[in-house]
């Protein structure tokens, strides 16, 4: 339906005062998701992260958090030879560690800086440019601001950062804008974020303290997604002349805990390997995206199971173990997988079907609301771009 006259009056007026002020709706670009290097995780994300807009990357230490912010810009560049990424790094840079989880070094801008004031500025001017896809701070915990660093230890600086951190967001929103008819390349923000637990709050489960983030509650508002990782239990491998087994790698949990363009409370699980194995082939930095794949096609009945056998493509597997073997090994059924997954997450006849899965071999705990929306999903080619 075509607008009135005396709307498109204000709109010619507008336009012709500030060019390119208003635009209709109809021919807004949606941005294109990013990956997050796993099927699980980009389903539970609605298709990858949202475009042009800012995630936090949340857990308690060691979840997991820098690794998968880590192995998403390694995805993201395998998919774009000219991915570039800006890193304000308030913790070490662990070179070794990113080139262990793919990342090409060549390709990441890294401002190491513990002055809050500097580091946000720092982004605020990455973001102007618009010549990088992705946007790291790695972490927020680890900003010291100004007024903190010039004071003695004896005195308190209470809220300080978050009045900062406040201030940036009401910057960022201006610097980060975009073109809304899509000329401008999108961006992807991480903030990687720390959970501490809160003294004198209440939480209704017992078995979980309170708990809170720094930062401050407005950046609460300004995440488009907030996600909670946890490590739920480590990966061990029995090796010659070791008495116990070795940790080699741990199961992650993934809790999508804000979510504006897709249901909140999804949940992916990843198998990640923080070690080389011996016996069961993998090596520091990987996914077992086998399993991944596996478990989140036989969720979403791309893959048909029927006693013990897994169809995919016209192929029979006896058994999920063998199902596996084939995918670590054939990378184009990798890719016709997750197409599908995608394609048929899309499907609100299906997705609305899905209440919740369990967690066995069979399937990845996925947790999906009855309530889904699949117009917030984009076609498997943006989510995979």
């Amino acid at each position: 339906m075509a607008l009135n006259k005396d709307a498109q009056a204000f709109i010619a007026a507008t336009n012709k005062e500030h060019p390119g002020s208003i635009v209709l709706g109809s021919d807004m670009v949606i941005p294109k998701r990013f990956t997050s290097g796993s099927l699980s995780l980009d389903v539970a994300l609605g298709g990858g992260w949202p475009g042009n807009q800012w995630v936090e990357v949340l857990g308690y230490n060691s979840a997991g958090k820098t690794a998968i912010t880590l192995k998403t810009i390694a995805a993201n560049q395998a998919l774009d030879p000219e991915f570039a990424t800006f890193w304000v790094a308030a913790e070490t840079y662990d070179t070794d560690q990113a080139q262990a989880l793919g990342v090409d070094l060549s390709r990441v801008t890294v401002a190491p800086t513990r002055v809050m004031e500097k580091g946000l500025d720092y982004i605020l001017t990455a973001l102007t440019s618009k010549g990088f896809d992705a946007i790291v701070l790695d972490s927020y915990p680890a900003l010291s601001h100004e007024e903190e660093l010039e004071k003695d230890m004896d005195e308190f600086t209470m809220a300080g950062g978050a009045k900062v951190f406040n201030k940036f967001w009401r910057k960022a929103g201006e610097a980060g804008l975009r073109d809304p008819l899509g000329t401008d390349p999108p961006f992807l923000g991480i903030v990687v974020n720390q959970w501490r637990e809160k003294i004198g709050g209440y939480t209704p489960n017992k078995n979980i303290p309170p708990r809170t983030s720094p930062g401050g509650g407005g950046k609460d508002y300004a995440f488009y997604t907030r996600v909670d990782i946890k490590r739920e239990q480590y990966i061990t491998e029995s090796r010659p002349n070791r008495e116990k087994p070795v940790k080699v790698g741990q199961t992650m949990s993934i809790t999508t805990i804000k979510n504006k363009s897709y249901a909140p409370q999804e949940v992916a699980k990843l198998d990640f390997y923080f070690r080389d194995t011996t016996t069961l082939g993998f090596k520091r930095g990987d996914y077992d995206l086998a399993r991944d794949y596996a478990s989140t096609g036989v969720l979403f009945g791309a893959v048909e199971k029927k006693r013990g056998w897994y169809t995919f493509e016209g192929e029979q597997f006896n058994g999920m173990p063998a199902f596996r073997e084939n995918l670590r090994k054939d990378l184009s059924m990798q890719a016709k997988l997750r197409e599908q997954v995608l394609e048929l997450a899309r499907d609100p006849r299906l997705v609305d079907s899905i209440a919740e899965t369990g967690t066995g071999d069979d399937a990845v705990a996925i947790t999906r609301r009855v309530s889904r929306r699949a117009r917030h999903w984009q076609s498997s080619e943006d989510a995979t771009e």
